[in-house]
């Protein structure tokens, strides 16, 4: 087999995460190295095996891995046609210095449900606009690595999660045409991210960021039943751009906004 190699990185505006980083390799080898920021890693097609803090792992159908800062490992394909892994590098704001020593013992992690939250949020990675979204996955998936690494340690949720959720739901709804973080909302609630995403899923039985979405979506349609064009509603409606409405909307209701638009007209 020839020797292939695909890499896709960026940094994203989203707190916490530092790079997203996608590769195909096929024989190369990583030699021994050091990162300042936490790996975590899933691997979609091949294996890998490495050495971490001078003990041989690998990653087995359905893990993912999780490496800490500062501990060297490399890394090679640990089948004839290679791997194709999708990295996400978290800073330390994610998981301290205390979680070093379980990351090092463990560094394997099986979680259906962890790794179909990573997937989801690689996706979300993607696309700007959607760093709200971004934000709430990666809340939920960094609680969940600290219940895998430190379960004793997990404190449990303040009492009053519904007038929580109720808070949550007042100013998102104040703020639906701006742009705001978890991590701002989080501030403002004295409440973890993580608990602020879950306290509102269960309450209404939505996520906060699909909630967001959802009525965005309503006040465009609203807006686009006016007459105003779709690059102005995308504004006015609390979306990046017109792209970023057109992707959501037709997920939403099956059919871009300028043909929802114009079957609008007709009816006038």
């Amino acid at each position: 087999m020839a020797s292939r190699q695909e890499i896709t990185a960026w940094r994203p505006s989203v707190p916490g995460v530092v790079e997203v980083f996608h590769a195909h390799f096929t024989e190369h080898e990583y030699p021994l190295h050091v990162h300042d920021a936490w790996t975590l890693l899933i691997v979609d097609d091949g294996a890998v095996r490495y050495d971490l803090d001078r003990h041989e792992r690998g990653t087995p159908d359905g893990t993912l891995s999780l490496l800490p800062p500062h501990v060297p490992h490399n890394g090679s394909p640990a089948t004839p046609r290679g791997f194709r892994k999708r990295v996400l590098y978290l800073d330390t704001t994610q998981l301290d210095e205390s979680f070093t020593g379980p990351a090092v013992d463990g560094p394997e992690i099986t979680d259906v449900l962890l790794r179909r939250h990573i997937e989801q949020l690689h996706a979300a990675l993607a696309h700007r606009g959607d760093e709200f979204e971004a934000e709430s996955r990666l809340a939920l998936i960094t609680q969940r690595l600290r219940e895998h690494l430190r379960p004793r340690l997990v404190p449990g949720g303040p009492a009053d999660d519904r007038g929580t959720a109720h808070d949550l739901r007042d100013l998102l709804d104040s703020r639906l045409r701006e742009s705001t973080t978890l991590a701002e909302i989080a501030r403002l609630l004295h409440v973890h991210p993580a608990h602020l995403v879950r306290a509102f899923s269960a309450a209404f039985g939505i996520a906060p960021h699909q909630y967001v979405t959802s009525r965005r979506v309503d006040l465009a349609r609203r807006l686009l039943l006016e007459g105003r064009p779709p690059g102005e509603v995308a504004v006015a409606a609390g979306f990046y751009d017109q792209s970023h409405l057109t992707r959501h909307f037709k997920r939403v209701l099956g059919t871009p906004p300028g043909r929802y638009a114009r079957a609008g007209r007709g009816r006038g």
